[in-house]
């Protein structure tokens, strides 16, 4: 369960990296904005998988 949800963590931060890029590259602010979003949930998800770790 634990590599499940890191998994979903890092896909998600890889993913938004990737919108938030390819946004920027083709001048679409409002969906960079959504990319980086997207790229801090999956930072936040991946601290909260670290820290369930510590405490087991």
């Amino acid at each position: 369960m634990i590599t499940r949800e890191r998994a979903k963590a890092e896909v998600e931060r890889v993913a938004g990296k990737a919108v938030r890029k390819a946004a920027h590259a083709v001048g679409r602010e409002d969906l960079a904005v959504k990319g980086a979003a997207l790229e801090a949930r999956g930072r936040a998800r991946r601290v909260k998988e670290k820290t369930k770790d510590r405490f087991r």
